[in-house]
């Protein structure tokens, strides 16, 4: 007989089955852990929310710097100042940094985006002190060094040649070039070849000391940590850091749409394809519509794009439609991938669909669905300390209120059947788009 134990239920079990409560069974107000918040001298705004269950700490902080802000002609340039804050400081070569960080068992990253450089900072509470200035360091006194600089261009330039030769990555790309031409939303985050060999480490000091300043940035701190243990441990050091002039905030929107076809010739069995249009920024008051009107188009596992293309035709294995929305101006998109010779009934059929949820209203079943989705999975973006402190750094950036996350599932559950119809004509065009077709142009029947 064999002597087998039972088996003890996962510490994370609970959690676990109390999220799939919420996604079945969701309610109508959610509320955050509390969070307190004050703004510093020097511009810094800082939100803090304790949770003591587990012993640990979250940083992450947001700097009003990301890819818009690019020069033109230095197209990458955000994108490699905020990689080179880990690449050594004024007190530690890259070395010694991730030395440090791997003896307290700490995780430092960093990132760029079309709005914002982002930094997060987790490690254990009793490394707090230490770990801390780490962080503060790498933000503060980067020193980019040659080795590295130049380290980081190669790893870039693999990525822009990765790009080139993955169609679907290719295709979104030109997607958002053409869409947005002539604005700073247009070029990659990571720039061009040509942008980025033009580069120097001149530059990337002189757009951390105009941009990475506490006047433009948000730090959040979760975890196992108060107000009052920040005031007496860390406070002195944020205020510290020193502002910055309050720079130019102009941006350039993108023209009145019209359709716009690009297509790239490749010799592959499937054509990649992107279409959409121009939309409003994140705050737009029809967020909420906009996002149940996506689900039920191309955005959940029922929706009508997949439906059609992929259940009922076969076309394509996938197919998603979204939003993204960004401080200035944001875009609508669908993305499929299907064969070269199928790729024109594929797009005729998403146009019609765009034009059906224009002119009939939605089904109680498809309203329904999105709300139950929307709402039920909303906890699943707030599970862990680092997915929190992001959250709350978001809303904050993009001024979305204090009440947002509370106010959420009863914002979704209000969306009517009018509300999607209308913020279908007004948002979703049929009639000007932008479409860009990566595949074999020549079995497609594509001019080039």
């Amino acid at each position: 007989m064999n002597n087998v134990k039972p088996r003890r239920l996962s510490p994370y079990w609970w959690p676990l089955n109390f999220i799939f409560f919420l996604i079945l069974f969701p309610s109508h107000s959610f509320s955050l852990p509390p969070t307190e918040r004050m703004s510093l001298q020097n511009g810094l705004r800082l939100i803090v929310s304790e949770a003591h269950s587990l012993p640990f700490v979250t940083f992450q902080l947001i700097i009003d710097g990301g890819s818009r802000f690019d020069p033109p002609n230095k197209e990458g340039l955000s994108y490699l100042t905020a990689k080179g804050l880990l690449h050594g400081t004024i007190k530690h070569t890259s070395k010694q940094m991730n030395e440090l960080l791997d003896f307290m068992g700490a995780n430092l990253h960093t990132d760029s985006s079309k709005d914002y450089i982002t930094v997060g900072f987790k490690v254990l509470k009793r490394d707090l002190f230490q770990g801390f200035h780490l962080f503060m360091d790498a933000i503060t006194l980067p020193v980019f060094p040659k080795d590295e600089f130049h380290s980081e261009i190669q790893r870039t330039l693999g990525i822009i040649k990765s790009v080139e030769e993955d169609p679907k990555e290719l295709s979104e790309r030109e997607f958002f070039k053409t869409l947005f031409a002539g604005t700073p939303y247009g070029h990659p985050v990571i720039g061009t070849e040509e942008s980025i060999l033009k580069l120097t480490r001149n530059d990337l000091a002189a757009f951390h000391s105009s941009y990475v300043r506490p006047n433009r940035a948000i730090l959040v701190i979760t975890g196992d940590i108060s107000l009052n243990e920040i005031k007496m441990d860390l406070m002195s050091r944020l205020e510290a850091w020193p502002a910055g002039n309050v720079l130019p905030t102009s941006h350039k929107q993108p023209s009145a749409q019209n359709t716009k076809i690009l297509t790239l010739e490749r010799a592959i069995s499937q054509a990649n394809i992107t279409l959409g249009n121009l939309a409003p920024q994140r705050n737009n008051p029809d967020f909420f519509p906009m996002i149940v009107t996506n689900y039920i188009l191309g955005g959940g596992f029922s929706s009508r794009l997949l439906t059609e293309i992929r259940a009922k035709r076969g076309l394509a294995y996938s197919i998603r439609s979204t939003f993204h929305f960004k401080k200035r101006v944001g875009s609508f998109l669908v993305s499929l991938q299907t064969k070269n010779d199928s790729a024109q009934e594929a797009i005729s059929i998403v146009l019609e669909e765009i034009k059906k949820l224009q002119k009939e209203p939605v089904t109680d079943i498809e309203l329904e669905g999105a709300r139950k989705y929307l709402t039920g999975s909303f906890p699943l973006q707030l599970d862990t300390q680092a997915k929190l402190a992001g959250f709350l750094a978001q809303v904050e950036f993009y001024g979305l209120g204090e009440d947002y996350a509370h106010n959420y599932v009863s914002c979704i559950m209000a969306v009517t059947k009018e509300d999607v119809q209308r913020v279908a004509k007004k948002y979703l065009n049929p009639y000007n788009y932008t479409l860009v077709i990566v595949g074999n142009l020549k079995e497609g029947r594509f001019r080039k």
